[in-house]
C-alpha cells in the first residue's frame, strides 16, 4: 500500500474537536489540510475549489448530509478519494454512502489507525469499510453475505453503473459522466448483473424497486 505522506486533505465535521484532532493526525503523518469546515454545503464548494486528494466528511453535518455532498461531487466529476466518517452502524447507511460514490465508511469510535489504513488503501484503488463492522457481522465476504446483501458485494464503480442503469441511461451516456469507455461500461454490467443474479435490464428495475433502491439512486 501507499503510504499517505504528502497526501492533500479536506475535512469536513460539525464538531471542532473532531476536525481539530483529525487534522493534527493527518499533519504527524506527512499529510497537508487544505481545509475545514463545519457544513456540507461549505464542504461542497471547498472541495471542488481546492481539489484534494481526499476528503474525510461527516455523515451528519448542518443543511447538508456527508452522503448528499458526495452524490452532487460525483456529480460533477469530482475525482477526489471520500470517506464517510460516522456513529451509524446501520449497513443500510453504509451501503448508500457506498453507492453514492464514497471510496471508505469509517467509525468515530473505531481506532486512529484505522484512518490512516483507510486513506492508504484507498489511495492504491481500494473500497476501505471499518474493520469494526466487519467484526460485527456487517459486509461478511460475498459467498457468505450476498444472498442477505447483495449490493454489498458491488464495487463503488459498479454501484454508480447500477445506479444509472437502474435511471435508464444507455451506456454511451454513462461512459460519458463518468469518463470511461462505453466498453468498460459494458464490462461493469455484466459483473454487477452477474453478482446480483440479474440478467437483463428489466430485471435489474425490479431488482431496485424491489429492494426500495430506486429513491436513493436520484440525483440531486
Amino acid at each position: 500500500m501507499e503510504e499517505p505522506q504528502g497526501t492533500t486533505v479536506v475535512l469536513a465535521d460539525d464538531h471542532h474537536i473532531v476536525r481539530e484532532g483529525f487534522a493534527a493526525l493527518c499533519a504527524a503523518n506527512g499529510m497537508r489540510v487544505l481545509g475545514e469546515c463545519s457544513e456540507g454545503p461549505e464542504a461542497l464548494e471547498m472541495i471542488l475549489e481546492l481539489q484534494p486528494d481526499f476528503a474525510i466528511l461527516d455523515l451528519h453535518m448542518p443543511v447538508m448530509t456527508g452522503v448528499e455532498v458526495i452524490r452532487r461531487l460525483r456529480g460533477r466529476g469530482c475525482t477526489a478519494k471520500l470517506l464517510i466518517l460516522s456513529i451509524s452502524r446501520e449497513e443500510k447507511t453504509v451501503i448508500e454512502a457506498l453507492r453514492a460514490g464514497a471510496d471508505g465508511y469509517l467509525l468515530k469510535d473505531g481506532p486512529v489507525r484505522h484512518l490512516l489504513d483507510a486513506i492508504s488503501f484507498v489511495k492504491d484503488g481500494g473500497q476501505y469499510v471499518s474493520p469494526l463492522l466487519r467484526g460485527a457481522g456487517l459486509f461478511t465476504k460475498p459467498e457468505r453475505g450476498a444472498a442477505d446483501n447483495p449490493m454489498a458485494s458491488l464495487s463503488r464503480r459498479e454501484m454508480e453503473v447500477f445506479t444509472y442503469l437502474v435511471k435508464g441511461m444507455r451506456a454511451k451516456d454513462i461512459a460519458e459522466l463518468l469518463r470511461i469507455s462505453p466498453k468498460t461500461v459494458d464490462t461493469y454490467r455484466a459483473s454487477l448483473m452477474r453478482k446480483l443474479s440479474v440478467h437483463d435490464i428489466v430485471g435489474l428495475v425490479k431488482f431496485a424497486i424491489e429492494r426500495n433502491l430506486t429513491s436513493t439512486s436520484e440525483e440531486n
